[in-house]
């Protein structure tokens, strides 16, 4: 079922960002970079997944709630919400990443209060608002599956799937907003641009311990790179007693498995030893 909320005309600078990831101090950079543009709250979104593979879940959704910003329900959200299992982030069975996820799932469910899943309970899994004459909407992995990994190499197809579940639902937009697979892209598809601004909880698998926002003004749309306390992000996962495999994601910049991406988005160096 699809929940939608319209937030309207926002022709201000927008921060656009993703997976906040149980990153507290991720978070707390993000929003020192909102305040040195001056964007506001209402002018910031995020593509859901506000806790997932790092060690504050309480905080960052604390710090969330708190700031106010237009949030679409992330897979996790939904689970954590709905009392589930499991994260439903839709990587393989017997996967790496399926494996760990199990660690930092658990660690979340047990730590986070009835009010905070009510409130991920309560998100929207679609948004949508016009910028400059242009409509958008916001959604995470995919509007036709939460979890779908839409990537920069994902056949034309997938797109026009997307861009169509969103018309049935909404009407036509000219720009999808999502998030999910943690790799920031912008691609032009024959429905309209498809933007993802990465996540901040997580480096893009690039080596560096830099994650990623957007801004979006005036219609243009810029990825930046997310300075933060990765030393300390890591020191808290160490402290919940979550699986290394993440923490020396954050460290090292390269996830714990590349397993979860296409081939053409993997890093050879590493297969290789």
């Amino acid at each position: 079922m699809v929940t939608h909320r319209d937030l309207g005309v926002l022709d201000g600078p927008l921060l656009i960002f993703g997976g906040p990831y149980s990153n507290a101090q991720a978070l707390a950079a993000l929003v020192d970079v909102a305040e040195g543009h001056h964007i506001p709250p209402g002018q910031m979104i995020c593509t859901g997944d506000v806790v997932a593979y790092c060690g504050a879940p309480v905080e960052t959704v604390a710090r969330m709630r708190a700031l106010g910003c237009p949030v679409v329900a992330g897979n996790c959200e939904i689970q954590l919400g709905g009392g589930a299992q499991d994260c439903g982030c839709g990587f393989e069975a017997g996967t790496a990443c399926d494996l760990l996820s199990a660690g930092w799932y658990g660690y979340a469910r047990r730590v986070l209060g009835p009010d905070d899943t009510a409130w991920m309970a309560g998100l929207p899994n679609l948004l949508s608002f016009r910028h400059q004459g242009a409509r958008y909407a916001v959604i995470h992995g995919g509007l036709t599956d939460v979890a779908r990994f839409i990537w920069p190499v994902s056949e034309p197809g997938v797109f026009a799937e997307e861009f169509a579940a969103v018309s049935k639902a909404i009407g036509p937009v000219e720009r999808i907003i999502a998030g999910h697979c943690g790799i920031p892209f912008i691609t032009d598809t024959p429905g309209g641009q498809w933007i993802n601004a990465g996540v901040i909880g997580m480096p893009p698998h690039d080596g560096r311990q830099q994650t990623r926002y957007a801004i979006l003004d005036g219609g243009e749309v810029r990825i930046g790179r997310l300075s933060y306390d990765a030393d300390a992000a890591a020191a808290d996962m160490a402290r919940a007693g979550l699986p290394e495999g993440y923490r020396r994601g954050l460290l090292t910049g390269y996830w714990p498995s590349e397993d979860v991406l296409p081939p053409g988005l993997r890093v050879p160096s590493l297969a290789s030893g």
